[in-house]
């Protein structure tokens, strides 16, 4: 129970303040130890078996690194004072929770839209979207908005938590290591096809349950945000698996399915076009409105698995 009074806190310090700018965020650390280790072994990895292995060993090393660095500082902490403890692993846990960040994000896309700053809208998305969106009409922009709100409910909220519940402050900021490592590593190209190999596994693999999870969650929210339950149940099982990610698909089908939308189309990145399988049924056109039922529908997924995390911590 004091894990889930301690993830209440976190939650709603993030919802207050977010990630405050006069703070170093904590994966900015490890973003750095990233960059130096990759300097590293490239030197020494030349070909593509040892590239492999050179980003298997990166991958190990950065993933105990962060675990045992984040126990043994949090125990450090606590030899203090046992309230100097709680503070840090409160701030910590919440530094892996991203809420106020995305909806924020989501809140100040719709705000541009709705002041005709078509231009400024696309450098916002821009901001949380790797792809090129210089020409994107407006429906295109609110369709990365919303994909890219509906992917990391689940890498940005809900899988932090879930890593939380499961190993306590150590675990969930090993997790955002390893969704760091992917995001940094875990690219499709001839630089890290061998290299990021490791990195890309591994997010997929942790990310298996979790996006499952907020794919259900964010069901359940459509009914309860006045959308459609069972047709987000629908795409979401129907076409999640389309998805070139493995999790993906699971939050963005929910959500297809919920707003009658249809996911997915050509992308372009580096000037180059990239289908990406449709999710759900065009049963309407985009709306610049349907950011904001999508991050409603955020906070309400949030709500839901606090609920079953809270019935499981007294029933079972």
């Amino acid at each position: 129970m004091d894990y889930f009074l301690f993830l209440i806190m976190a939650i709603i310090i993030d919802l207050i303040i977010g990630d405050p700018l006069w703070i170093t965020h904590p994966v900015v650390y490890i973003g750095r130890l990233i960059s130096l280790l990759e300097r590293i072994f490239r030197i020494l990895a030349k070909s593509p078996g040892a590239q492999r292995i050179a980003g298997i060993s990166e991958v190990l090393i950065v993933i105990v690194f962060t675990y045992l660095g984040t126990y043994f500082i949090i125990e450090f902490f606590y030899g203090l004072h046992y309230i100097v403890g709680i503070i840090l692993s409160i701030y910590l846990l919440q530094s892996t929770i991203a809420i106020k960040g995305l909806v924020q994000a989501g809140n100040q896309i719709y705000g541009l839209l709705e002041q005709d700053k078509l231009s400024l809208a696309r450098e916002a998305v821009n901001k949380i979207v790797g792809r090129d969106c210089d020409s994107l009409k407006e429906e295109g922009v609110v369709r990365a908005a919303i994909e890219t709100l509906a992917e990391n409910t689940s890498d940005g909220i809900l899988a932090p938590i879930f890593f939380y519940l499961l190993g306590g402050v150590p675990l969930a900021m090993t997790y955002k290591a390893v969704n760091t490592l992917d995001s940094m590593l875990g690219y499709k190209n001839d630089r890290y096809r061998y290299y990021g190999w490791a990195a890309a596994r591994l997010d997929d693999l942790v990310n298996l349950i979790p996006a499952r999870i907020t794919g259900i969650c964010l069901c359940l929210a459509a009914g309860l945000t006045g959308q459609n339950l069972m047709r987000s149940c629908q795409i979401m099982f129907r076409d999640a698996a389309k998805h070139p990610s493995l999790n993906a698909g699971y939050p963005e089908g929910a959500v297809a399915g919920a707003l009658g939308i249809r996911l997915g189309g050509i992308n372009y990145y580096h000037g180059q076009a990239s289908f990406r399988a449709y999710l759900g049924d065009k049963l309407r056109e985009f709306k610049r409105q349907d950011i904001k039922i999508v991050n409603r529908m955020i906070y309400v997924s949030i709500i839901i698995f606090l609920l079953i995390v809270m019935v499981v911590i007294v029933f079972v």
